[in-house]
């Protein structure tokens, strides 16, 4: 394999010329692609032409135009022990004056010709007297490569005899291959690129930075990172040129993944005065670095980089470098750290990138109510800033105890809600109305959210309810038979218990806690949304890719994998039970998908309120242990409340204690189990649990404790 330096000027006129290194080529640059025979210079491919990239040293170092000693002689014909060179393009160059190309060239005939000397004053080598030669030359240079093949030809027709320098038509041969390789790559055809490099291996040295890149490039883009990453691990590990190596790095930053540009970085050199090559792009290698931490939750970006980025936010100021750090650590669920990044942001510079994470972190605090201003004026940059809003005014809507909201706050909310037919912010006006003592108000809510869900159960059972407050019987009797043989608690609602007078203070209690269950999580939002703005908006259990469903849609004449498509989709438009038919027909695929559809059917029939089907789909596949875990959790949750509800409570006790053996329990089922031990006539354990709550400043449990020690006393 013929290893030549070739300087960039030489075939791409008007470029910068690296001249006085050669290396050889790496094998694995084309690794996989037929190995060339001996070349006419008689070097052997596997031999030290082919050492790999680790080997990290050059096969031919010059420290300057024409000093050195090759380590690898090729065959030449020798006339006294002096080889016989091609001086022509030497001649052409000194003619001319260009003292850098006639320095590339002096170099690359001392690799080729270990014994060739150089003329003393190679300026002033004799002017080429071949006057045609001199014109081929002189195209060649001008990379008018078809033209000085025309003009070998012509000459060949006039005079048969002659024949073309080898040198002549190898560089040209070469030039004719570069110009392809850059025509290729300019046009995206990086399978050829990747094979007109493997052809042409005199292309790939340092003295042709520009191809070296292209190919690595290719690389990446046929998916073969790897080879990407050898190509610029042999640049840094072997090419001297402070500005090649230097653009190495940053093109490379821009293809590589974190854990390969470490391994890259790790090349880097100090000067003799300690300073590192690549510190004047090290900001913005940082910034880079945890940009894809802020993508990639699972990357843990080493804390210099951080630091660097924290040190650019004090002394630069800009937000959006604190933009960078406020979502990488609000990605890791350090909101402590994030929010002042965030904070420092909108000072600098507000926006819906900034003040979406200052809402998601809000959120988390349980402050929707200062989320819901943050993000207003933002709502409707984007689809993820309008989410992140309708998920501050959902729990907003849904604190327990309400929050008195003022009236012109109220009004944007319910314009928003309108405006968007939210389902969820629809419910939670609906019950907030009936907090507020206004039964009239929340039918109307639930029922103009069954206007544009049908199948929203939630707002069904919420409708009933406020019919039972109405004394609405012909109302609630209409509810029940709409939902007859779909949701068990609506059927229920209006029984009386048998073991309890159902007292109104209990039954306001199991209402608000059917109302803490549908708040809207913010840890899923955070999930959902945290990804920078610029990139379009990704579903946290989303499998598949993405798919229009706001139209009603068959999943059974889909294959799988766009029925768990289709299925993601409808839960996030809140349409569980049409979610839960396109997750039985995702259920016929294998693997990853089938897995995905059971978890996504059990979901879906959580959300719908039906927690037996939810346990039978978790069923219908292996799930991962945190999955399993979760819908575990969510399962004996429901199974608890539902039990509650209908007065079996020693049951709903049995739930619970399954559900503390898997995690704490959180203190609006401590309330219920506490309730549930009153109604069993435990009361000393429930006057136990509602005294150790009511320390903490549990209203409910201080609420439940004073009913409790009022019945005790005799007093109403």
């Amino acid at each position: 394999m013929k290893s030549i330096l070739m300087a960039l000027v030489l075939v791409s006129a008007g470029a910068a010329s690296v001249a006085g290194v050669s290396f050889g080529v790496p094998e694995d640059l084309v690794k996989g692609l037929p190995r060339l025979g001996p070349d006419t210079h008689g070097a052997v491919p596997g031999g030290d032409d082919a050492q790999p990239l680790s080997a990290k040293r050059p096969r031919v170092e010059l420290a300057q135009a024409g000093a050195g000693q090759a380590q690898t002689t090729p065959a030449v014909e020798v006339t006294q022990n002096k080889p016989v060179v091609d001086e022509s393009a030497l001649r052409y160059f000194a003619a001319r004056g260009d003292t850098a190309r006639l320095n590339a060239e002096i170099a690359r005939l001392r690799t080729l010709y270990p014994t060739w000397t150089p003329p003393e004053n190679p300026l002033a080598v004799p002017v080429n007297e071949d006057k045609q030669l001199e014109a081929m030359w002189a195209l060649y240079s001008q990379s008018r490569y078809a033209d000085v093949r025309a003009a070998i030809t012509k000459r060949q027709q006039e005079d048969p005899q002659w024949t073309p320098p080898a040198d002549l038509v190898d560089r040209l041969a070469v030039a004719e291959k570069r110009a392809e390789l850059v025509a290729a790559s300019n046009a995206g055809r990086s399978e050829d690129v990747v094979r007109l490099g493997a052809e042409t291996p005199s292309l790939l040295t340092c003295s042709d930075a520009d191809v070296l890149w292209r190919v690595a490039e290719a690389f990446v883009k046929t998916e073969r990172v790897q080879r990407a990453k050898d190509a610029y691990g042999y640049m840094l590990a072997n090419c001297t040129d402070g500005p090649i190596r230097l653009a190495s790095v940053q093109k490379a930053s821009t293809l590589l993944n974190y854990a390969d540009m470490q391994e890259l970085l790790a090349l880097e050199r100090a000067g003799a005065d300690g300073v590192k090559e690549f510190d004047p792009i090290r900001a913005d290698l940082a910034r880079r670095f945890v940009g894809d931490g802020d993508e990639d939750a699972t990357l843990t970006v080493a804390p210099a980089y951080l630091k660097i980025v924290e040190k650019l936010v004090a002394d630069e100021g800009l937000a959006s470098d604190a933009l960078l750090l406020g979502w990488y650590h609000l990605r890791r669920d350090q909101n402590a750290l994030a929010e002042p990044f965030f904070r420092k942001a909108r000072a600098v510079e507000d926006s819906a990138s900034a003040s979406q994470g200052l809402a998601l972190i809000l959120l988390a605090r349980k402050m929707p109510a200062e989320a819901e201003d943050v993000m207003y004026a933002w709502r409707t940059s984007s689809d993820q800033a309008m989410q992140t809003y309708l998920a501050a005014t959902t729990n907003l809507l849904a604190l327990d105890p309400p929050k008195k909201i003022e009236g012109n706050v109220l009004n944007r909310i319910a314009q928003v809600t309108l405006e968007k037919k939210h389902p969820e912010t629809g419910e939670q006006f609906g019950w907030y109305a009936l907090a507020m003592d206004q039964p009239k108000t929340a039918e109307e809510w639930f029922a103009l959210v069954l206007k544009w869900k049908a199948d929203y159960e939630p707002a069904a059972y919420g409708l009933g309810v406020a019919r039972l407050r109405l004394e609405d019987e012909a109302g609630l009797a209409a509810v029940k038979q709409a939902w007859a043989g779909r949701s068990e608690r609506i059927a229920r609602l209006g029984e009386r218990d048998t073991t309890d007078d159902a007292a109104p203070a209990l039954r306001e209690r199991e209402q608000r806690l059917v109302r803490t269950q549908r708040r809207l999580p913010v840890r899923e939002v955070v999930e959902e949304v945290s990804a920078r703005p610029q990139r379009a908006a990704r579903t946290t259990r989303r499998a598949g890719g993405s798919m229009d469903c706001r139209s009603t849609r068959d999943p059974r004449g889909l294959p799988p994998a766009g029925a768990l498509s289709l299925g993601w989709c409808l839960m996030e438009i809140n349409r569980p039970l049409e979610a839960a038919q396109a997750f039985e027909a995702a259920l016929s695929g294998g693997g990853r998908t089938r897995s995905d559809a059971a978890y996504g059917q059990s979901l879906a029939y959580l959300r719908a309120g039906l927690t037996s089907d939810a346990a039978v789909a978790a069923t219908k596949a292996k799930l991962d242990r945190s999955r399993g875990a979760e819908l575990q959790l969510a399962i004996l949750s429901d199974r608890a409340v539902s039990s509650f509800r209908a007065g079996r409570f020693r049951e709903a006790l049995v739930y619970l204690d399954q559900r503390a053996q898997l995690r704490a329990e959180p203190t609006d089922l401590m309330v219920m189990r506490g309730y549930a031990y009153k109604n069993l006539g435990m009361r000393v354990d429930a006057l136990r649990l509602f005294e150790a709550l009511g320390e903490t400043g549990q209203r409910d449990a201080v609420r439940a404790l004073a009913e409790m020690r009022n019945e005790r006393d005799g007093r109403k």
